[in-house]
């Protein structure tokens, strides 16, 4: 039997090619669904990452529901008003196509249809001919075998492929079979300069430039930072305040008029539940997990934002409001879970010279948005709101401290983690560390700062030279004057958010 006769004969079930067809209306000359008028900046850094082509596979890596999804769209829109046919385009929605894993290799499968019945050739002969096909997967990571497939895709024909994933485990699980293959983005919830946009201002470009960490080894690039922002400080005050109220999830942006209530209620089905029912519902060989417990742990991290306590703390919590035995391992893992959502980020104790640093993970939520709907309880983050709220303060300082570390999370390659208290040292809420230099950040998020206590820690890290830091960083309220000492950079948190 030739291979020709073969390759004729593959074919897909019948209503996977329908969900196919629908997913990729401009296949037939259709319309594409109507899209935001405004764009993220993550739809430029991944048509850069398209245009470099350091390596076949994009992979974007972010929390559900933060517009991963409408990116991919954009793109899609992009690359058809640059002239490329829409014969050359397959998008895939994994999350919607529950009859893909019926059969075996689907990634695999689908390009294999998709050669024979839309690009009409293979696609090593659309490379050839100048025209390359673009491959758009979205939630990939639904897929058993997902980058085994996608190495031997990639390996033996010429195509660009951007795949999305909101599974952190999954998604890195897949670098092992890419290794060389792939340029990862990670992807947040709104910046700052993005709230503007939405609601018709102007912040600028993101200060931080598409091109590598190198510069945040600078103090000169974090003065010039504070400096930005106080050069469009109405602008970004009036957009933090948003931010303040409504977090960053675009829904509660582009939504702006709806009221919050509304807006929590969405936010907590379309995120917070479908995670913790769906995403995290089945764990290894098919064991089910505790949604109760799931759900009051979450409610735990929202409650100890910004803060790092031991897995026995909240063992002890949970079991007190759940009237049950859960145990310290099971808290572990389960904290592991949420964490693979990307809802939470858990920043890791610093490892100096290959020493493993024992310390709980800091919890910083991806937005406090998700805060303030699952809690029903609204914290403002606006130095102006806070003056009017003082007893706010001290919540509202560890809500600033899980944002910076939301913020710095959400910049692509950086290595965050948070160096404890221990042998007489203070601790440091934030250490990045790029190369060889440590740069150490302090979260001071009240209305005055005490330019010798509220350092000690930050002075402290400078001054042990094993740690091998130019300087620090302190994140303050408001654009106060800067400190004495000429290495500390003195740093807004709404000017921070204008880094991405």
């Amino acid at each position: 039997m030739s291979s020709e006769f073969l390759f004729s004969q593959m074919t897909l079930p019948p209503e996977l090619v329908e969900d196919l067809r629908r997913q990729n209306p401009w296949w037939e000359g259709r319309a594409l669904p109507v899209l935001p008028p405004h764009r993220r900046h993550l739809v430029r850094q991944i048509h850069r990452r398209l245009e470099w082509q350091l390596a076949p596979v994009v992979v974007v890596r972010g929390p559900r529901q933060i517009g991963k999804t409408t990116a991919q769209e954009h793109v899609i829109q992009d690359l058809f008003e640059a002239g490329v046919e829409g014969q050359r385009v397959l998008r895939v929605q994994f999350d919607d196509l529950s009859e893909v894993r019926e059969f075996g290799s689907p990634i695999l499968r689908m390009a294999d249809w998709f050669e024979r019945t839309i690009l009409k050739r293979t696609l090593n002969e659309a490379a050839r001919a100048g025209q390359p096909a673009f491959l758009f997967l979205d939630e990939v990571q639904n897929l058993d075998n997902w980058a085994p497939q996608l190495k031997s895709l990639v390996d033996s024909s010429t195509v660009q492929v951007v795949v999305t994933g909101s599974s952190a485990l999954r998604i890195e699980a897949g670098r092992d079979s890419l290794a060389g293959r792939i340029t990862s983005l990670e992807a947040g919830t709104l910046s700052l300069t993005e709230i503007a946009m939405l609601r018709g201002m102007d912040l600028g470009e993101p200060y931080l430039q598409d091109n590598g960490l190198e510069a945040l080894t600078q103090a000169a690039f974090w003065t010039g930072l504070r400096e930005h922002g106080q050069l469009r400080k109405e602008t970004r005050d009036t957009a933090f305040a948003a931010f303040s109220e409504r977090g960053g999830y675009p829904l509660a942006h582009l939504r702006a008029a709806a009221p919050w209530e509304q807006v929590a209620d969405q936010l907590n089905e379309t995120v917070i539940k479908r995670v913790i029912q769906h995403d995290l519902r089945i764990g290894e060989r098919g064991r089910k997990r505790d949604p109760a417990l799931l759900e009051e742990l979450f409610r735990l991290c929202c409650r100890y934002a910004g803060q790092t306590p031991t897995i026995q703390t909240l063992a002890r919590e949970a079991q007190r409001i759940l009237q049950a035995n859960v145990g310290a391992q099971r808290i572990n893992a389960y904290l592991r879970f949420l964490g693979d959502t990307l809802l939470l980020r858990l920043i890791p104790p610093l490892e100096i010279r290959l020493k493993r640093k024992r310390g709980s993970p800091k919890l910083c939520l991806v937005d406090h948005g998700l805060r303030a709907s699952w809690l029903q309880e609204q914290i403002p983050l606006d130095p102006r709101r806070l003056r009017e709220e003082p007893e706010l303060t001290v919540v509202a300082g560890h809500l600033a401290e899980s944002v910076t570390g939301a913020v710095l999370s959400t910049i692509t390659g950086l290595d965050i983690a948070h160096f404890p208290e221990r042998h007489g040292e203070p601790e440091v809420d934030f250490v990045l560390t790029i190369g060889i230099k440590r740069i150490p950040v302090e979260v001071k998020y009240q209305a005055k700062i005490d330019p010798l206590r509220d350092t000690e820690g930050l002075r402290a890290f400078i001054e042990r030279a094993v740690n091998n830091a130019p300087f620090g960083i302190l994140i303050t309220q408001d654009d106060s004057p800067g400190l004495v000492d000429p290495r500390l950079v003195t740093l807004p948190l709404s000017s921070l958010m204008l880094l991405r």
